[in-house]
């Protein structure tokens, strides 16, 4: 089978991380893999905004919980967060800033990185504090959080995937 579609059936979200970060030549691939990610028009209008500073990682692990109404911490211990925003001026930020959230987490994949997509990024940078955090990183109001692509090393062994529903292709013509 090609290396690159075993790659994306075998990756997995993770949800339990080692703590130890992630070494900064594969942090890099990963980051490059997302500003490769295909976009409507080619505007390549999604930006990535890195953040490994351990008390920033709290802090915007609890805006998260806070959105959810939780304590528990929505990263699961990853100690590298990007996050991806999009310009919501843009017909197709969302689908492009999807599709770096797609090519960060099989790019992690590919070289023995862990990754989760975690939702709320629009919740959280639309409050007053994600926006002002939005401005001291240089990020343009018009940007919406798309998502934050939490990485690290696996804390265990990742799950098998669950077999695939049947009836999801349908071929016409």
């Amino acid at each position: 089978m090609n290396e690159i579609i075993k790659n994306m059936m075998d990756r997995r979200s993770c949800r339990a991380y080692t703590g130890e970060q992630i070494k900064d030549e594969e942090l890099d691939l990963i980051l490059q893999a997302g500003v490769w990610a295909p976009s409507g028009m080619g505007a390549q209008s999604p930006m990535q905004v890195v953040v490994q500073d351990p008390e920033l990682v709290k802090k915007l692990s609890a805006m998260n919980a806070a959105v959810m109404g939780s304590s528990a911490d929505p990263f699961y211990g990853a100690p590298t967060v990007v996050i991806v925003f999009a310009d919501s001026e843009k017909m197709t930020y969302v689908e492009d800033g999807a599709l770096v959230m797609g090519n960060m987490m099989n790019a992690a994949a590919s070289i023995g990185v862990a990754s989760c997509w975690i939702h709320r990024a629009r919740q959280v940078f639309d409050s007053e504090e994600g926006k002002a955090l939005k401005k001291a990183w240089g990020v343009p109001d018009s940007y919406e959080g798309i998502g934050h692509c939490i990485l690290g090393y696996a804390a265990a062994a990742l799950p098998e995937g669950k077999p695939r529903r049947e009836g999801r292709i349908i071929k016409v013509g």
